[in-house]
Parts: structure tokens; C-alpha cells; sequence
């Protein structure tokens, strides 16, 4: 798989974290929670999927004092981006330029954060998240902070049109929320919240959603004691 941000949001990466946050509803919050989530499990070995400029990791290393945090990342310009950003953490923040679909180390915690809806078919989710299942340690925790959309109208418009505001709330006219959304199809496929949940617990997992702001969703997975059947 490769991706490069700077050519799918059409945007500077120097950009990308003020930018995300006229994007993405809750940005923040959404950060903060997943980052509290996963350190509720106190991990040593924490893998962050898709990366990017290293916000979520930031926020996981800020909650877990004991952590390495594994930043795995096909776009080497973000990476860039991140370790400058996480170098005051040392040898507790790990880059690692390859796609999360190569084989994933052992580990306490996964987290991802508006990286997975870059998967576009529901079959190779799940395939993904049975494999998160397997390369997690007992006890281990999935916390996946993206986006998710209900299947159909009118709830699906509603959705969208609550998303534009947050965009026109940040300077962005309407017509051009709508132009980004419909340019960002491209390559993002949102899911339903439901189907998200059930893709994770069909891959091994007890799953819930424990935060949202629409459109954005912060879905947590603890492992089953028995593992993938």
C-alpha cells in the first residue's frame, strides 16, 4: 500500500496539523481519548498504524511514562514531520516506514487515528483487525479514532451536512466542504459505525464506541481471552 498525504488532502505537510483540525470534527478530544484509552492498559510496546505526523503518538507517550510507541507510516515526508515532532521522547518514539499491512510485532496496544478508512473493503478490515488481534500481548487493547458514516440517506446526509458546518465553522465555504469530501472519496471509504463494530468483534474482539462527535468516532477493542477462532 502507498499513500502520500500531501497529494491526497492537497495540502503542505508543514499544513497538515493545523489543517486537520478544520477537517475533522472533535480533532483533539478524539486524540486525547484514544491516548487515554490505550494507557489504561499501562503498555510497554505501543504500535501506532498510519502514523503521520505523530499527534496520536505524542498523546500516548504524554499518558504512558513507560511506553515505546512504534510509528508505522508508508509516507517517509510525514515520518519526517513526526520525528522531529516526538525527538524530545527519545528512544521511546520508533519510526517505522513500511504499510500496516506487513507483519505486526507483538505488542500491548494498537492505535490508529484517520488511517484505516484507507482500507476500502470491509473483508480486508477485518483481515487487518484479526491480525491487530494476533500480534496483541493478553489483556492488549485495538483503539481506532477515524471517521465513520451511516450506510444510507437520510441519516447519511444529515451526517454530511453536520460535517460541513464543522468546515464552514473553520472558513471553509460549503460548496468547498462538499468539493473536499467528494475529492477525499478517492481513497477514504467510511463505514458505518455498526459495521465497524462488527468487523472487530468477527476479528476477536470486544468492541464498543466510547466517544463521539459526528462524524468522528473513537471505537476501542479489548482482545477475547480466547483469541481468534
Amino acid at each position: 500500500m502507498s499513500h502520500s498525504v500531501r497529494q491526497h488532502l492537497q495540502l503542505d505537510i508543514e499544513a497538515y496539523d493545523a489543517s486537520i483540525r478544520a477537517f475533522i470534527p472533535g480533532y483533539e478530544a478524539m486524540l486525547q481519548r484514544a491516548a487515554e484509552e490505550v494507557a489504561g492498559v499501562k503498555p510497554e510496546r505501543v504500535l501506532d498504524l498510519g502514523a503521520g505526523t505523530g499527534a496520536l503518538a505524542e498523546a500516548i507517550l504524554e499518558k504512558s511514562d513507560a511506553a515505546v510507541v512504534e510509528l508505522v507510516d508508508v509516507d517517509g515526508e510525514m515520518l519526517g514531520r513526526a520525528e522531529a515532532r516526538l525527538r524530545r521522547f527519545g528512544e521511546r518514539a520508533r519510526l517505522r516506514q513500511q504499510s500496516f499491512n506487513a507483519p505486526l510485532p507483538s505488542c500491548d496496544a494498537v492505535a490508529a487515528s484517520l488511517a484505516l478508512h484507507h482500507v476500502a473493503d470491509i473483508g480486508a478490515k477485518t483481515a487487518l483487525f484479526a491480525r491487530i488481534a494476533q500480534a496483541l500481548r493478553p489483556g492488549g487493547i485495538f483503539v481506532n479514532a477515524d471517521v465513520t458514516m451511516p450506510e444510507a440517506d437520510p441519516q447519511r446526509a444529515a451526517d454530511y451536512a453536520t460535517w460541513a458546518a464543522h468546515l464552514v465553522a473553520c472558513g471553509i465555504t460549503e460548496a468547498r466542504a462538499y468539493q473536499h469530501f467528494e475529492e477525499w472519496s478517492d481513497e477514504d471509504t467510511y463505514f458505518p459505525l455498526d459495521r465497524e463494530l462488527l468487523a472487530m468483534r468477527e476479528a476477536g474482539f470486544d468492541a464498543d464506541c466510547v466517544w463521539c462527535q459526528t462524524p468522528s468516532t473513537v471505537l476501542v477493542g479489548r482482545k477475547l481471552r480466547w483469541g481468534i477462532m
